[in-house]
């Protein structure tokens, strides 16, 4: 066998220590895992929440949120989670108890709250249970020391704060924040406080240790980055019911007279409802209470795999050098498009990211070391063959 050229030994390990040693090339690959998820089905086969879309109108009015609430009701649910901010002032007092009269009678009830770095001095305290059992450095948390934006405090005293904060480092749509910083505890983001309510979960019984997982009672770890952001499959909405408040409220009219109803709704009561604008923006919120009710998360493959296909490019790069210019560029655009299949069905099937731009462009410069350096005497294309001498 043909010994590995020291210089492509050299380029793949300067190359892989590169990518490991860098967060902007490892935030690279996410480009492939883009592509992935957008080409792949989540290996869920179906997500426990409804999600109902109140309309553009942000957050929705007071009469309009009440009769959510009554509709959802018409059908016992659990837990009711409620994505818009819902803050409207002195002037709907009226039109808010009617809200407040149906907000009563729901079991377990999330809204959302925005935390602030720079609260004012004269408002009052808010107090948000955290976890008690963390691990690990808290430095790359997002901190903040106050409540920017929540509702009324009639309204608050009925329900569990949710904080649906998105920051700029993470607030795209494959991660979501699970973990604040708020006023020196560490407490449960939007998505992760609806999710430990509809399991019946407290503050008490979960383990955290930051940058790696998120334990809860039942076993279940969930994988979170150093900033308490979970990466996930924003695909994974694709699996949940979807409805409009009028269809909510006409099922639950057919279904409050005992009429036959064109959408049957009687499973929420064991599931998330979750309620926000309809929006073109990603429901990374409903996508991140999925993956924790389902436990399908987005998980990358070992450094292991990485090191391996570098070794294994660099152990083979001498061989690739009996081959001929055309085979080797055939051969490499195979194995990346195989590669690149291999891949789809591993994420679709597991959940499991596996990395590209580490073992292809380790591949390829392999491949153009191959094609660049002289050729062995003994390749396809430098053998000679003589000419047998002529017939006396």
């Amino acid at each position: 066998m043909e010994r590995p050229s020291i210089w492509v030994i050299i380029v793949v390990l300067l190359l892989a220590v590169l990518f490991l040693r860098e967060p902007r090339f490892q935030r690279s690959e996410e480009i492939f895992l883009r592509w992935l998820i957008r080409h792949s089905q989540p290996a869920a086969k179906t997500v426990p929440i409804t999600i109902v879309e109140t309309g553009r109108k942000n957050p929705p009015a007071p009469l309009e949120a009440a009769l959510l609430l009554q509709g959802i009701l018409e059908f016992t649910p659990t837990v009711v989670a409620v994505e818009p901010i819902l803050q409207w002032g002195e002037r709907n007092k009226d039109q808010e108890q009617i809200f407040i009269d149906q907000a009563m009678r729901v079991p377990k009830l999330v809204l959302g709250a925005e935390l602030t770095s720079t609260p004012d001095p004269d408002a009052p305290v808010t107090e948000i249970t955290g976890f008690t059992k963390v691990t690990g450095r808290r430095g790359e948390l997002p901190e903040f020391s106050g409540i920017e934006h929540q509702p009324g405090e009639d309204v608050r005293i009925l329900s569990t704060l949710g904080v649906v904060n998105m920051p700029d480092e993470s607030s795209d749509d494959l991660h979501v924040p699970l973990l604040f910083q708020y006023r020196g505890e560490v407490i449960p983001s939007f998505a992760l406080q609806a999710a430990l309510l509809l399991m019946r979960v407290t503050p008490d019984e979960v383990k955290i240790a930051i940058g790696t997982a998120i334990t809860l009672p039942n076993g279940t770890k969930i994988p979170i980055r150093s900033d308490g952001a979970l990466l996930i499959n924003p695909r994974m909405v694709n699996r949940a019911r979807r409805i409009t408040l009028n269809e909510l409220l006409l099922a639950a009219q057919q279904h409050e007279s005992g009429a036959a109803t064109a959408i049957r709704l009687e499973d929420i009561r064991t599931q998330l409802v979750l309620a926000r604008p309809a929006t073109n923006a990603p429901d990374v919120f409903a996508a991140a209470i999925g993956a924790i009710q389902t436990n399908s998360f987005v998980r990358r493959v070992s450094w292991i795999f990485d090191c391996a296909m570098v070794v294994l490019a660099a152990a083979l790069s001498g061989a690739l050098r009996k081959f001929s210019r055309i085979d080797l560029i055939i051969g490499a655009i195979a194995f990346s498009a195989g590669y690149c299949l291999i891949a789809l069905a591993i994420i679709s099937r597991f959940s499991i990211w596996i990395p590209a731009w580490l073992p292809l462009g380790a591949a390829w410069i392999s491949v153009l070391f191959a094609i660049v350096l002289p050729k062995p005497r003994d390749s396809a294309r430098t053998v000679s063959i003589a000419a047998p001498p002529p017939a006396p």
